[in-house]
């Protein structure tokens, strides 16, 4: 008596679309020209922020908040001590993240250099208040961050740190952002009045809980 067939494995049905489609956890790379829109963008927002602090006498974190500090005792333009004071990381950039990043985050601090000299000619300020320059300002700066980070730059700086050691670590880059951050503008104490530098404190923190909420490994994909 003939055994009954059993279908095998090999003549399964195939679903076409399996190999056409990516697995849902699957990273899909920005294109060059969304990479140039997203950097574009991302230092624009950042450099207004910038902006802000500067006109308003506030300080920030990181390598833009040594420059800003910088300007109050030095006649050296922001766009040139900023590009200066980044020069150092650029080799850890290169050593830990790779030409890529390298050359990205160098393109990235030119252009927050050259916004920092456009933005003034198109929007010129003579006073901002203290308050609203420090929300706002960090606020700008920590979603131009986010863009920058999210195609494949930093700012320098304390940004490669960060990222490094979220990376290598665990540790989320918004946090030991914020640490490094508080220690600079605590040295903000050697050049301003306490008021001022305490509102700073605060703005650094406004940008860097947007970078903690917002930048976390796994979370999204780019």
């Amino acid at each position: 008596m003939p055994s009954a067939s059993h279908p095998s494995a090999d003549s399964a049905p195939v679903d076409s679309s399996a190999a056409t489609t990516p697995p849902i956890d699957a990273v899909i790379p920005h294109r060059p020209t969304e990479d140039v829109l997203g950097v574009l963008t991302g230092t624009f927002l950042a450099s207004l922020g910038l902006y802000l602090l500067q006109t308003a006498g506030a300080v920030t974190g990181g390598t833009a908040g040594l420059a800003l500090l910088l300007t109050h005792a030095l006649s050296t333009p922001f766009s040139v001590l900023f590009a200066l004071v980044n020069l150092p990381f650029f080799a850890l950039a290169l050593w830990k993240k790779g030409g890529v990043f390298t050359v990205k985050t160098v393109i990235c601090v030119g252009l927050i250099s050259v916004f920092s000299l456009i933005h003034p000619r198109f929007l010129p300020l003579e006073q901002v208040p203290l308050l609203y320059a420090v929300i706002g300002g960090n606020l700008l700066v920590g979603v131009g961050l986010l863009i920058i980070f999210r195609h494949g730059a930093s700012l320098g700086g304390f940004n490669i740190l960060a990222l490094i050691l979220q990376e290598r670590a665990g540790l989320r880059a918004g946090y030991v952002q914020m640490a490094m951050d508080v220690a600079v503008i605590l040295l903000s104490l050697l050049v301003l009045d306490v008021p001022r530098v305490l509102l700073s404190a605060l703005g650094g923190v406004v940008l860097n809980v947007v970078l903690a909420l917002n930048h976390r490994p796994g979370r999204y994909r780019a």
